[in-house]
């Protein structure tokens, strides 16, 4: 008998994708809109750093001229004589002032900010959280100078008693000795900066800890985690590169603020190193209350200090950069 190949139970073939869709998306790609969209965010991208190109050569241009015609060291002066002949002045006074006001300021702002956006996303009843996140975000709309004018009336008056304190027990340290003058001073200054930048930091903390997922905060209440240890091992380490970055925005902020330092410090040219006697600067408050009457070299000279503040505030942010990125295992795009 002759046997042949029984070929009924052989399994059908197995349909090949097509590649409708792909040339469906090749030419969705290449739709008007897309390209009209692709266009504009590049065109904004490049615009942005033609601007900051811009920027940064025109005060460098600016910074020569007047570093050019300075009789003192620009980095290590503390007098600010523009219209001497020949001109001295530096930014070393101005540079210690607006480091360690900034200094100040986030230090007493950064965990009062944390605490309260976690207060309001997870410790706040209901009914609480959105008259507080109301109160915060006016806090954020209030203009400098009405800082300024608070800081001069209320906070200025009523800071001799602190200061009194920190003198009797802290004194010692130099940081705190106080000679009984008007509290013009570092402190007074870092204390506003703080409160001014306090919103800042507490909004986009809150906005980051909200995003933390759910399945994370119950997988460690099912181990039996407390709420403070949920905070702790969940949405600290999720939301720590949101807060590094709210710190920079306030530190921005801080090291840029102009009028309302202008209104509380009592400048002058001296580094003092108690951050309770009347004194110093910083490169916002001096550009402020010189430019309106600077001569040529004067303004060349207060740009030459901008400048200097420009790039501060560029390594602030390339620093908050590096230390995100080295720390890419906590950011929230990649949970």
């Amino acid at each position: 008998m002759d046997i042949s190949t029984n070929t009924t139970d052989a399994p059908p073939p197995i349909p090949q994708p097509t590649v409708t869709g792909q040339k469906q998306g090749a030419r969705g790609a290449a739709r008007p809109g897309d390209r009209i969209f692709l266009g504009l965010s590049r065109g904004s991208g490049i615009l942005l750093l033609v601007i900051m190109a811009a920027i940064a050569v025109f005060l460098t241009y600016r910074a020569s001229l007047a570093i050019s015609k300075d009789h003192g060291n620009f980095l290590t002066t503390s007098e600010w004589n523009t219209n001497l002949t020949p001109p001295s002045f530096g930014i070393a006074v101005l540079a210690y002032g607006t480091v360690v006001s900034s200094i100040i300021a986030m230090v007493i702002a950064v965990p009062i900010a944390v605490a309260i956006a976690l207060f309001l996303t997870h410790y706040a009843p209901r009914r609480l959280r959105g008259p507080i996140a109301y109160v915060v975000d006016l806090l954020a709309a209030v203009p400098s100078i009405v800082y300024g004018l608070w800081g001069a009336l209320i906070l200025v008056p009523h800071m001799t008693g602190l200061y009194g304190w920190l003198n009797d027990y802290l004194g010692w340290t130099g940081l705190f000795s106080w000679d009984d003058g008007a509290p013009r001073a570092m402190l007074t200054v870092g204390i506003l900066l703080a409160i001014m930048i306090l919103p800042i930091i507490t909004n986009v903390s809150r906005e980051v800890f909200r995003q933390v997922p759910r399945m994370h905060e119950e997988a460690a209440l099912a181990l039996g985690a407390t709420r403070w240890e949920v905070v702790r091992m969940s949405v600290l380490p999720f939301g720590r590169s949101g807060v590094i970055s709210a710190s920079m925005l306030g530190l921005g902020r801080a090291l840029g603020e102009t009028m309302a330092v202008a209104t509380v410090l009592s400048p002058d040219y001296v580094i003092h190193l108690s951050l309770l006697n009347p004194g110093g600067g910083t490169f916002a408050q001096n550009i402020a209350s010189k430019f309106g009457e600077a001569t040529e070299q004067g303004r060349d000279a207060l740009i030459a200090s901008g400048l200097v503040l420009f790039v501060i505030t560029l390594l602030v942010n390339g620093a908050a950069r590096a230390i995100i990125a080295r720390r890419k295992e906590y950011s929230g795009a990649n949970a």
